[in-house]
C-alpha cells in the first residue's frame, strides 16, 4: 500500500523523500514557491555512494516508482497524508506560513517524525526526567511546539550527512556519509505500524540488484536518537571557532582526548535521563566516521554566512547538564562561543534576538 508522506524541508528532506519514493510511496516536499516550481518541473537529484563503488550515483525522482510533488506551506491539503516528516532547521518553524501549517498538523493529529538535529520540545516531554525541566530558552520559539500531543511526535537521529552543493540548483543533494535514520517509536501502535512498514519497504529497495544505503530503523527506546547529541557537541558545534569554521574531522581529531571526554560526558548525561549503553554509539566508531567528514557542519556554515539564529542543541544539552548537576567546562565554552558569534551577527546587521 502506497503511503502519502508530507516532508517539511526540501533540502535534507529530499534524502528521506528519495528513499520513500524508491520504496513506492508518495511524497510532498514543503518549501519556498521558487524551489517548489523547480522540483515540480525537474524533480530532485540525490547523489549517494553505494557500498564498494568509488563514485556517487545520481538518483532522480522522475525515475522512481513513487510520486513526488512540492508545494509552498500555504497550499498544503493535510487530509492527503498518513505521516509528516519534519526536516527543516528548527528556526524555520517560526516562519508565519510554516507556523500556521504546524498548527494545522497538530490539530489534525497527524504523526510527526522529526529528522531535525534539534528535538521538538513535544518529544522531550515524552521523557519523564525532562518533562518538568524549563528548556524553552534553547528554542527560537518554543510556542511552535505547544499544540502538539507528545505521543504523536517521534524523533530520528539524523546520522546521514548530506548537503546541497553550493554550485548546484536547489533540487540537488549530495550525501557524504550514507548512514541510517534511527527513529524512536510513536506512542500509538497504529502509527508504529506505518513507521515499520515504511522501514521495511525502504529496506527492500535495490538499485541494479545492489543494496542502497540509508535505511530507516525503528527502536522502542526513546533514547536511541539522543545518541546524536554526543556527536553534535563533540563535532558539529566545535566546527565553530573564533575565526573561520573548521571541518568536523578537524574539530574531532585536533584534540582527540578532549573530544572523547566531551563525547563521553554527553553520553553520561543521556544515561542519567534513562538511556542504556545499547542506545548509544561508541566514541571510537564516531571518531572513525568523522575522518570522512571534510566539511564544516551546517551550523558552522550558517554562522559563517551570517545567520542570526541556528539550531541550539549545544544550549539544550548545557541546560540539561546544569539541571542534572553535571556541568562541563568544554560544553559551556562551546555554548558561550556560539552565543557570542550569533550576537556579533545580530549587532552587525542591526537585528535583535528572537
Amino acid at each position: 500500500m502506497a503511503r502519502n508522506v508530507l516532508v517539511l524541508g526540501a533540502s535534507y528532506g529530499s534524502l528521506l523523500a528519495t528513499k520513500l519514493l524508491m520504496a513506492g510511496h508518495n511524497v510532498t516536499l514543503v518549501c519556498r514557491k521558487k524551489t517548489a516550481d523547480l522540483i515540480n518541473g525537474d524533480g530532485t537529484e540525490v547523489r549517494i555512494k553505494l557500498s564498494d563503488e568509488p563514485n556517487h550515483r545520481a538518483i532522480f525522482s522522475r525515475d522512481l516508482s513513487g510520486k513526488l510533488d512540492a508545494t509552498p506551506p500555504d497550499q498544503v491539503n493535510l487530509s492527503r497524508y498518513d505521516l509528516v516528516a519534519l526536516a527543516m532547521q528548527e528556526p524555520q518553524y517560526t516562519d508565519g506560513a510554516i507556523r500556521v501549517l504546524m498548527a494545522g498538523i497538530a490539530e489534525a493529529g497527524l504523526p510527526c517524525l522529526s529528522i531535525m538535529n534539534m528535538p521538538p520540545l513535544a518529544y522531550l516531554k515524552r521523557i519523564p526526567a525532562l518533562e518538568a525541566m524549563d528548556l524553552q530558552k534553547a528554542y527560537t520559539d518554543a510556542g511552535v511546539w505547544e499544540p502538539f500531543e507528545p505521543g504523536l511526535v517521534s524523533l530520528c537521529s539524523p546520522d546521514p550527512q548530506a548537503f546541497r552543493p553550493p554550485e548546484e540548483a536547489a533540487n540537488v543533494l549530495h550525501v557524504g556519509l550514507p548512514t541510517n535514520f534511527k527513529a524512536a517509536a510513536f506512542a500509538d501502535p497504529v502509527h508504529n505500524r506505518i513507521l515499520r512498514e515504511l522501514a521495511s519497504d525502504i529496506d527492500a529497495v535495490t538499485l541494479d540488484g545492489r543494496d542502497v544505503p540509508v535505511k530507516l530503523r525503528v527502536f522502542d527506546s526513546l533514547f536511541v536518537p539522543l545518541a546524536k547529541w554526543s556527536m553534535l557537541l563533540t563535532g558539529n558545534y566545535r566546527c565553530i571557532t573564533p575565526q573561520e569554521p573548521r571541518s568536523i574531522r578537524d574539530a574531532v581529531h585536533h584534540d582527540l582526548k578532549l573530544s572523547q571526554s566531551i563525547y563521553e560526558h554527553v553520553d553520561a548525561i543521556a544515561r542519567r535521563l534513562g538511556a542504556d549503553t545499547t542506545d548509544q554509539v561508541p566514541f571510537a566508531k564516531y571518531a572513525k566516521a568523522a575522518e570522512s567528514l571534510l566539511q564544516p557542519s551546517s551550523a558552522a556554515r550558517a554562522i559563517a554566512s551570517g545567520a542570526p539564529v541556528i539550531e541550539r542543541v549545544d544550549l539544550l544539552v548545557k541546560l540539561i547538564s546544569h539541571e542534572l548537576g553535571m556541568p562541563n567546562a568544554a560544553i559551556d565554552h562551546t555554548v558561550d562561543l556560539v552565543t557570542q558569534k550569533l550576537s556579533d551577527t545580530m549587532v552587525a546587521d542591526g537585528s535583535s534576538a528572537p
